[in-house]
C-alpha cells in the first residue's frame, strides 16, 4: 500500500468536555479540506486503509468506534493519545476542550495505470 494523503484537523467541544464531540470534529475539519479524487481514480475507494491519531486530554472518554463511523471510506484504525487542550478557565459547562487529528489513507497501487514517483 502507497501512502497517499495526510491531513490535519482541529476540533473542539464548547460546552461539555466531550471528548468524542470534539474529536468527530478534528475528523471533519480534516477530511473536508480534500478532495480525495485520486481515490475515485482507483475506482476502489473502500479498500483503502485509514490511520487516524487522535489527540485528547481524556483519551479514555473517546468513542473509538464513533470517530471511525466518521470516515466515509475504507479500513479504520484509530488510536487516541493524551494531547489536545481543556480550558477550564470559564469553568463548569463553559469549559473548551480541543481534539487534534492526524487522518493518514493508504491504497493498493499496484496494477493501475496511475503511477506514484519516488
Amino acid at each position: 500500500m502507497e501512502p497517499l494523503i495526510l491531513e490535519m484537523g482541529m476540533g473542539a467541544d464548547v460546552h461539555g468536555r466531550d471528548m468524542t464531540k470534539a474529536a468527530l470534529r478534528a475528523i471533519s475539519d480534516a477530511i473536508r479540506h480534500s478532495s480525495l479524487t485520486v481515490f475515485h481514480a482507483y475506482k476502489h475507494p473502500s479498500e483503502m486503509r485509514v490511520e487516524v491519531t487522535i489527540g485528547v486530554p481524556d483519551p479514555d472518554k473517546l468513542d473509538k468506534q464513533a470517530v471511525a463511523e466518521a470516515l466515509p471510506f475504507g479500513t479504520v484504525d484509530v488510536t487516541v493519545v493524551k494531547g489536545g487542550l481543556d480550558d477550564v478557565g470559564m469553568g463548569g459547562a463553559e469549559d473548551i476542550t480541543l481534539a487534534v487529528a492526524g487522518v493518514k489513507a493508504w491504497l493498493d497501487t499496484s496494477d493501475h495505470p496511475f503511477t506514484l514517483k519516488g
